[in-house]
Parts: structure tokens; C-alpha cells; sequence
């Protein structure tokens, strides 16, 4: 089928659209600048111009497609006005995109987070939280699964806090950066709390399976790794950079510290009993080791 993909040249995307070319799809990719249209093009996809704000051209690019995949989000967590406007964007973008398919049975796969259960694993059956700093996609990601009821075959992916290739990616490299431009390699509080994980290729094997066969209205979660404990990714960091490993403030996340200081474990048993997915590539901590000094 022919596919629109937003975010499609970013860490997951770029994996996703290699993952649906190699199977017998086409793919358009939404491409906000010139370097990013270039890199569609090098994949093998047509780019589409345009950015996550750009409406029309999200309605246009549903329009021309047999399914839509939705990756694309303004990874700006600088200050708490700033996350909320990148919410906010994209609750936007997936309000068109979902209308745009409204009657046509047509799958419409997007992502979140997993959710964080206080005290045990989180499953596929637990909502998401409409509360916190991204609360509103908790919301947002709640209404593409409504459309289900008004003829969209809507799926969610939830994505763990780290998806990762060759050591990048995910909330373990936002501390790999902190740590470079700090000196530490640090972890909030204890350490103890747990982190669940995947790696960019599995994760994009298993939209591609989402977008082929997911019914309207279901959750899968993408995780390999349950929940790696913080300090022990903060330790792989702190020796690739050669860095010491330390607690410090969840202040010094900004407003990530709450999710940052949060233990959220994640499980898949449904995800890959029902649609038969298979992590295959390295765990995070395996991962981590591709880090440069």
C-alpha cells in the first residue's frame, strides 16, 4: 500500500520507511526542509514538503494515501511552554489526519508512550495518563483510537522512553548528552526506577505490522527490554565517555525530572503472542556500548 509517513527521516522513521520499502510498500514522507527532502529521496520515498504544522498538507498527504503512520513531534523539552506547544502542535496535526480518513477503513497507526503504573508492570489493557507534561497526548492518542468507531482502522503504538540504534536515541540520550555538556553522567535519585526499551528496527517492524494487520482500535506495545534500572544505563554512559556516574537533582532534567524519576516497566507478552513480533537487535545496555567518547 501506499503510505504516508510523518517523522519518517528521523531515528524511528528513517527505520520505519526502510522497513515498509522492504516489504512491498510505497511511501510518502513528509519532509520540512530541503535536507530532509534529500533524505527521502536517498531511501527511496517521495517527499512530501512541509512541516507537522502545515494542515493542508497533512490533509493532503492522507488524501493521497492508502494509510497514514504518525512518528513526527517537536522533541523540544527546554522548558515546560515549550513541551506543551509541541503537544499541542501535534494533537493538531492528528486531529486532520485522523478526519482525513474518517469512512475509509483505512489504517491510521500512531504513538505514545507507555504508560507508567505505580507499583507493577504496565500492559497494553492500561490507559494512558491525561495528566503531566505530556499529558495531552495521552488525550490525543485516546481520540485517534475513537476513531475506530467512525470508519478509521486506528491503531497505537506505544513506544518505551528509550528507542535506540548504535547507542542514540530515546531518554537514554538525552543523559548521554546531559552528561557530555555537564561532565557527569548522572541519574535522578536512587537509580533504582526502570526503563523500558527497544530498538529502532524492531520498533519499526512492529508499526509496519500495526499498519498490515491491527484491528481499529487496539494498543501494542513496542517493548524488548522490561525496564533497564537508570544507573545502570547512566554506568555505560559514564564509562564510554569516561565520565563519573553520580545521582543528581530530577531538577536537572527539566520538566522530564518527574518521568525521569518515575519507575515505569513495561511488558509486551500481548503484543507478541497476538501479532507474532520478535525483538531480534541488541538490547539498550548491549546498545549502549556504540557510544563515542
Amino acid at each position: 500500500m501506499r503510505v504516508f509517513v510523518t517523522g519518517g527521516t528521523g531515528l524511528i522513521g528513517s527505520a520505519v520507511v526502510a522497513e515498509l520499502l522492504g516489504n512491498g510498500h510505497t511511501v510518502l514522507a513528509l519532509a520540512r526542509s530541503d535536507a530532509s527532502a534529500l533524505a527521502v529521496e536517498g531511501a527511496g520515498a517521495e517527499p512530501v514538503r512541509g512541516a507537522l504544522a502545515d494542515l493542508d498538507v497533512l490533509r493532503a498527504g492522507a488524501a493521497r494515501a492508502d494509510g497514514v503512520i504518525h512518528l513526527a513531534f517537536a522533541n523540544d523539552f527546554s522548558s515546560p511552554e515549550a513541551l506543551a506547544e509541541a503537544v499541542a502542535e501535534e494533537s493538531a496535526a492528528l486531529g486532520v489526519l485522523g478526519e482525513a480518513l474518517v469512512g475509509s477503513e483505512r489504517p491510521f497507526v500512531t504513538v505514545s508512550g507507555t504508560p507508567h503504573m505505580p507499583g507493577r508492570v504496565s500492559t497494553e489493557a492500561d490507559p494512558l495518563s491525561f495528566d503531566g507534561p505530556v499529558g495531552g497526548r495521552g488525550r490525543a492518542v485516546t481520540e485517534v483510537l475513537d476513531l475506530a468507531s467512525r470508519g478509521v482502522r486506528s491503531t497505537a503504538v506505544r513506544l518505551p522512553r528509550t528507542v535506540h540504534n548504535q547507542g542514540a536515541g530515546g531518554f537514554a540520550g538525552l543523559l548521554t548528552g546531559i552528561a557530555r555538556q555537564t561532565g557527569v553522567s548522572g541519574y535522578p535519585g536512587d537509580g533504582e526506577q526502570r526503563w523500558p526499551a527497544v530498538h529502532a528496527l524492531d520498533a519499526a517492524v512492529l508499526l509496519r505490522l500495526a499498519l498490515e494487520r491491527a484491528p481499529a482500535g487496539s494498543v501494542w506495545h513496542a517493548v524488548a527490554d522490561e525496564g533497564d534500572r537508570v544507573r545502570d544505563i547512566a554506568a555505560v554512559i559514564g564509562r564510554r565517555l569516561g565520565l563519573p556516574v553520580e545521582s543528581v537533582p530530577p531538577e536537572t532534567y527539566g520538566p522530564l525530572g518527574p518521568i525521569f524519576a518515575a519507575d515505569q516497566p513495561s511488558s509486551s507478552t500481548r503484543t507478541r503472542r497476538t501479532l507474532g513480533w520478535e525483538p531480534k537487535h541488541p538490547r539498550l545496555l548491549e546498545d549502549l556500548e556504540n557510544i563515542q567518547p
